[in-house]
């Protein structure tokens, strides 16, 4: 009997190989399509929407995405591609080169992901890779209630937490329910409650 050993992906390799077409990442050296429901295409682009207003309205140095592809590592020292549901980038990092594609290397300013089936990957995996890197605000949108109920509570309720980087290069985490107001440090006057964005 022969065993094949595929080679791992690195985040250069998988920048070549991805499919045009739809939607990747690469995770632990392979390609792996990222689909969404459309109730999950609907809250990310309420998110990416109301940031993109809040920009417009104080002329903020950001550009808000939904493919901005970048580099993370892992505890291990494997390279991730990781495509964020809405991305907050430096514009200046942004048109730096803008003749590349939407891969960056470099950290950038707010990640959001909404939870789907795989959200073991953003409440543990992409957590220490978004913190690693240094991302300076982290969202996740549960608003299934899918994650584990040391964050979301006995029952399970929807919720959005917002993670901010501390002086020491670690998240604080804070939850957000119902009425309450999302406080982000990159968007200190955005109007959105929890439960706007939880059921958009």
């Amino acid at each position: 009997m022969k065993t094949y050993t595929r080679q791992k992906l690195t985040f250069d390799q998988f920048l070549e190989q991805c499919p045009e077409e739809g939607l990747y990442e690469l995770v632990d050296g392979e390609i792996v399509e990222v689909r969404a429901t459309r109730n999950h295409d609907d809250v990310a682009d309420f998110i990416l929407f109301s940031f993109n207003d809040e920009i417009r309205r104080l002329n903020l140095n950001y550009v808000v995405k939904n493919t901005a592809v970048f580099k993370t590592i892992t505890a291990n020292g494997i390279e991730q591609g990781r495509k964020p549901n809405v991305s907050v980038i430096d514009k200046d990092t942004w048109r730096s080169n803008r003749s590349a594609y939407s891969a960056l290397e470099a950290s950038i300013q707010l990640a959001v992901e909404v939870t789907s089936t795989n959200w073991e990957d953003d409440y543990i995996d992409k957590l220490d890779e978004y913190q690693r890197l240094g991302i300076t605000e982290y969202w996740i949108v549960d608003y299934l209630a899918i994650g584990l109920r040391e964050y979301l509570g006995n029952p399970k309720v929807p919720a959005v937490f917002v993670f901010l980087l501390n002086a020491e290069g670690k998240y604080q985490r804070t939850l957000f329910r119902g009425s309450e107001r999302i406080v982000s440090r990159t968007f200190p006057e955005l109007a959105l409650t929890a439960d706007q964005i939880l059921t958009a």
